[in-house]
């Protein structure tokens, strides 16, 4: 299928590793030029190698998504971006009693207000050129909030719920505003995961990511270049009509009708 989103520009975040180079990688083999973003330089050279194995144009971004400063370079380096992909490290799970203030606040930060600084300062040119696809990679946990996810839950919701809302205001400008929410793919998240499981229980990490798949119903991890595709169809021409949506990622996991 031809997407019908060849020579469009895309600011893609935090896509050094992971989810946010695996969308890189799925909209670059679209024909779309990436501007990508991560805090790593080996890594961020080596995802900007892989999408210009495409023949796209790549610009990269060394900085923290968190700072004005990345934030300003991004933009300045992709001035009309017709996608923006927003994304970031999740904050750490952990009980109630360990998050203070600054936790909650750097949460926020991190999972919520930077990426609305993001979507502010692109939507009225994707408005006013009348295209835009913004897609926010967010978590299950917004739909199915667990207690030690509680950082995550709170800002990716919040995000959610701005974006909704934001949603209906521009889709007549055939602007699109979706949410991915990912679930135990196999991802530097999930050996962090696996790592912590194991420290935890005494177990080896293959036992760890043993009951990591028993938790999803497909019983395996997902592979982020099913991910990446996700994300380039929503950013597609055939998804125009498709907006303020959560796209649930999970092995057919979540248990709940909306």
């Amino acid at each position: 299928m031809d997407l019908g989103i060849e020579g469009r520009c895309a600011i893609v975040a935090a896509s050094s590793r992971g989810l946010g180079r695996a969308c890189a990688i799925s909209l670059a083999r679209e024909g779309v030029n990436i501007t990508l973003n991560g805090r790593n330089a080996e890594a961020l050279a080596e995802a900007a190698a892989l999408c210009g194995e495409y023949g796209v144009e790549v610009q990269t971004v060394l900085g923290d998504i968190t700072l004005k400063s990345t934030r300003d370079a991004l933009l300045k380096a992709c001035s009309a971006p017709d996608i923006l992909v927003t994304n970031n490290g999740g904050p750490p799970p952990g009980p109630l009693e360990s998050w203070d203030y600054d936790a909650w606040i750097g949460a926020l930060d991190g999972n919520m207000i930077t990426h609305m600084l993001m979507i502010r300062a692109v939507l009225d040119g994707m408005v006013q050129r009348q295209f835009g696809r913004i897609i926010n990679i967010t978590s299950a946990m917004v739909k199915s909030p667990r207690a030690m996810m509680g950082l995550s839950t709170a800002a990716r919701a919040g995000l959610t719920s701005v974006c909704k809302a934001l949603s209906v205001e521009v889709a007549s400008a055939n602007v699109t505003i979706n949410n991915l929410l990912p679930e135990r793919f196999d991802t530097g998240r999930q050996q962090f995961m696996a790592k912590m499981i194991s420290e935890t229980k005494g177990i080896s990490i293959p036992q760890a990511y043993d009951e990591i798949k028993a938790t999803i119903a497909a019983k395996r991890l997902g592979k982020p270049e099913e991910f990446g595709d996700s994300c380039a169809f929503l950013c597609s021409e055939q998804a125009s009509f498709i907006s303020g949506q959560n796209l649930q990622l999970d092995g057919g996991s979540y248990e709940g009708l909306i």
